[in-house]
């Protein structure tokens, strides 16, 4: 790689350019809200079907889990045929699966729904990211929209619980995957007119093996966390590990041969971009798994309505937005890993203040832990996602922005499957179901929380009161191992963070704004080459002139020498 790749000429951005973000924005609004939207909507869905628990994870999961799985695919191909189309085309299937969600008849259709979307929804996101790097010229300008853009990512996530809220307290649960449709039609009518088609000149050809292993690598490996938490350690678990370890080992070696990888692997060798990606994957699972638990402890144990326990998340989600643009100028003053480090820190004093107040976590108790930890998300969300583009040539934005996008979905897998599955093995181990009920009551009860809520209903009120405290009371000793957990990941990150940027950051000069740390200096590539074309730089004019007149005098000095 070569060194500074965020170098390059001020060029003025038109009015245009700001437009098309806009109605990229649209895709990345969904997707976020969309990871976020169905946990508020999962009460509702539980009473109505009455799913195990593991069955209600893999509703939340299975879209996050093959979206992750076909992203870098998905960005492959989009750098084949157009980003600009691989958007229309998932936007246009998006909407038609949406629709059909809304009306599932049962939970296996709804969990085979949310699969289809996430085919769909990979083929958003890729096409985001890399068609801001082409629209956007201008080093400065890129980085606002790329601010604006991770701030939409993270605030959609905190949204997603308020659109939910407000339309589960008028609608049916189905409401939630209709919404899909008024945000994506303004795309498909504006984006043909406002943004720009882009796409590889030369591309290689698409590698089904190495798609099928990144599938065999990711989709076993939530298999067998999710379903380890819930039933413990069994044989078919291994074996779905062994089967993803291989496949991920084999996966890694077949990018590493070819001569145009679906993902190069070479990427990660660069620390700052690697650890840019755990911190970026970090935040999320504790985001993912922050809202997952709020959104029922604050309707099932509050008895918070659906709107009102949306609204609970206001606070956060405006915060987080503004934090996530408002960083951008503290770059100036800053090195990116010392912001990356500061929202990481301040993700995990969210964590603890819900530690400190598990006894008595009111709803004051959760918009203040909640506004601190959105406020690290905003701040570390803009900041990683800058240095991943910022750190690759242009020719591999495609892939650092697929890469990124993969972190963020699979953290919002991870984020469900450990922590949902951490809270649901504290409820089964802890609630005690009142003598009396039927074995299928009984089943239902201490299987989740919803259960318990649901049988409830149907039990005298001695009987109900009994086994409503007892099931609040299990649920809530889920907090403190997953709130410490979730704490002491990101502070991991942080450290990770330290570690790896302080080893390849160089001094700045005085006055001199920060920026990305500078990637090592690629040599030479062979005769010709000068410090001008081998550093990176842009070869203008004047730096031609300085090249060629010293190769003169070097001729000349050679000349003298022989005589």
């Amino acid at each position: 790689m070569s060194a500074r790749f965020d170098v390059e000429p001020t060029v003025r951005t038109p009015r245009r350019a700001w437009v098309a973000l806009a109605v990229l924005l649209l895709p990345v609004l969904l997707v976020a809200v969309d990871n976020t939207i169905l946990a508020f909507a999962l009460p509702s869905i539980a009473q109505e079907f009455t799913p195990s628990a593991s069955t209600q994870l893999w509703i939340i999961d299975v879209y996050s889990l093959v979206l992750a799985a076909l992203l870098v695919m998905m960005g492959s191909l989009g750098d084949r045929i157009g980003r600009r189309r691989m958007l229309m085309i998932g936007a246009s299937g998006f909407m038609v699966v949406s629709a059909a969600a809304a009306f599932a008849p049962s939970a296996g259709y709804l969990v085979a729904a949310r699969a289809v979307l996430g085919v769909f929804g990979a083929m958003l996101m890729p096409s985001t990211l890399s068609l801001l790097r082409n629209i956007f010229v201008d080093a400065s300008d890129r980085r606002l929209a790329i601010a604006i853009w991770a701030s939409f990512f993270t605030a959609g996530s905190a949204l997603g619980p308020i659109v939910g809220g407000a339309l589960l307290q008028h609608f049916h649960w189905g409401a939630v995957f209709v919404v899909a449709v008024p945000i994506l039609l303004p795309l498909l009518v504006l984006a043909p007119r406002l943004v720009p088609e882009s796409c590889d000149p030369s591309p290689g050809p698409i590698d089904p093996m190495s798609v099928l292993l990144s599938l065999t690598t990711m989709a076993p490996l939530v298999w067998a966390i999710k379903t380890g938490a819930h039933d413990g350690p069994s044989w078919p678990i291994a074996a779905a590990l062994v089967v993803s370890v291989g496949s991920g080992v084999a996966f890694v070696r077949r990018q590493n041969r070819s001569a145009t990888p679906m993902l190069d692997m070479k990427l990660f060798g660069y620390a700052p971009f690697s650890s840019s990606i755990l911190a970026n994957f970090l935040s999320i699972v504790g985001l993912i798994g922050f809202i997952f638990f709020v959104s029922q402890h604050l309707q099932l144990v509050l008895g918070l309505s659906p709107l009102a326990a949306g609204l609970v998340t206001v606070p956060g989600a405006a915060l987080s937005m503004f934090a996530g643009i408002a960083v951008v100028r503290f770059v100036k003053w800053f090195s990116p890993h010392v912001l990356i480090i500061v929202g990481l820190v301040l993700i995990s004093a969210g964590f603890g203040m819900i530690l400190l107040f598990r006894h008595d976590l009111t709803v004051a108790a959760v918009i203040a832990s909640f506004l601190v930890l959105e406020l690290g998300v905003g701040i570390s969300q803009t900041m990683t996602n800058d240095t991943i583009v910022a750190s690759v040539p242009a020719e591999k934005s495609g892939a650092a922005a697929a890469v990124s996008e993969t972190a963020y979905e699979l953290g919002a897998v991870i984020g469900t499957a450990i922590l949902g599955t951490i809270f649901t093995a504290f409820y089964r181990a802890n609630v005690e179901v009142p003598h009396g009920l039927s074995p299928a009551q009984a089943a239902d009860a201490g299987e989740s929380i919803a259960g318990a809520t649901t049988v409830a209903r149907t039990l005298p009120a001695d009987t109900a009161a009994r086994l409503l405290d007892s099931a609040h009371t299990a649920f809530d000793s889920g907090i403190a191992p997953t709130a410490t957990i979730a704490g002491l990941l990101t502070l991991v990150a942080a450290g990770v963070v330290a570690l790896t940027f302080c080893r390849n950051v160089r001094p700045r000069a005085a006055g001199q704004s920060a920026s990305v740390p500078t990637p090592p200096t690629a040599p030479p590539r062979g005769r010709g080459s000068n410090s001008s074309t081998a550093s990176g730089k842009p070869a203008t004019p004047s730096r031609r002139r300085r090249s060629k007149a010293r190769t003169v005098r070097d001729r000349r000095g050679d000349r003298s020498a022989a005589r």
